[in-house]
């Protein structure tokens, strides 16, 4: 259920910005004449390495792309949707490389082989990032924002907390390089959408019963997205 819903969702565009700009922190520091390695851990069903790809154009970028989820089956489907994309137009261009089944927590990936590393939403483990990534390499990491989605969890709470301002964690095996915020408001227009955001999100499990009910009676709701990209460089 989840992972269908996120795919209907991501497909949308809903979350395109996002996708948008994680794309090009990662184009902007790509090394020319060279085949630069990147994971996405907790890749999910694949969408943000598919916008990360379409995004790589002219022959002096190359990519070898790896999505690794500990769900078989958002990997399943984060594989059949990569076969369904065109191939790259320039030769220079590497096509997908893999989509595993795996944990954060122990990445099968070589120590000290990535350019880039991408956790979107997802569960950090630094100590293991920082094993596969090149020194030098970039930690791409998005976490939610003190306001994302706060109109859905105002209507599924009964009670939420303040928003608080919140910093990015500082790893010891990295430097912080920068951070970024995405933030803009979207309308979901028809109750589907509504849906597949609450599924998708682990507020479809924290909600009551009744805060359930309310969202599925919606048939549009404008959404807050606050998002923050930080960008790490592994020592």
């Amino acid at each position: 259920m989840m992972v269908a819903a996120r795919q209907h969702f991501l497909n949308a565009g809903h979350y395109r910005p996002i996708a948008d700009t994680v794309s090009r922190a990662v184009l902007a520091e790509l090394p020319t004449n060279t085949t630069a390695n990147y994971l996405d851990a907790g890749c999910g069903e694949g969408y943000y390495l598919r916008e990360l790809r379409k995004a790589v154009g002219g022959e002096e970028h190359s990519l070898a792309l790896m999505g690794l989820d500990i769900s078989k089956w958002a990997v399943i489907s984060a594989a059949k949707q990569a076969t369904t994309m065109s191939e790259p137009t320039t030769a220079t261009t590497t096509p997908w490389s893999n989509w595993v089944v795996g944990s954060n927590a122990n990445l099968p990936v070589l120590s000290n082989t990535l350019n880039g590393l991408l956790c979107i939403f997802g569960f950090p483990v630094y100590n293991e990032f920082a094993r596969v990534l090149k020194p030098g390499g970039i930690l791409y990491q998005v976490d939610a924002g003190p306001d994302h989605l706060r109109e859905l969890r105002d209507i599924i709470y009964p009670r939420v907390r303040p928003a608080r301002a919140s910093k990015p964690q500082q790893p010891a095996e990295f430097t912080h390089r920068s951070s970024e915020s995405i933030f803009y408001r979207h309308t979901l227009t028809d109750a589907s959408a509504i849906a597949d955001l609450l599924a998708m999100t682990p507020h479809l499990y924290r909600a009551s019963a009744e805060g359930r009910a309310k969202a599925s009676a919606l048939t549009t709701l404008e959404i807050t997205v606050d998002a923050i990209l930080s960008r790490f460089e592994r020592h």
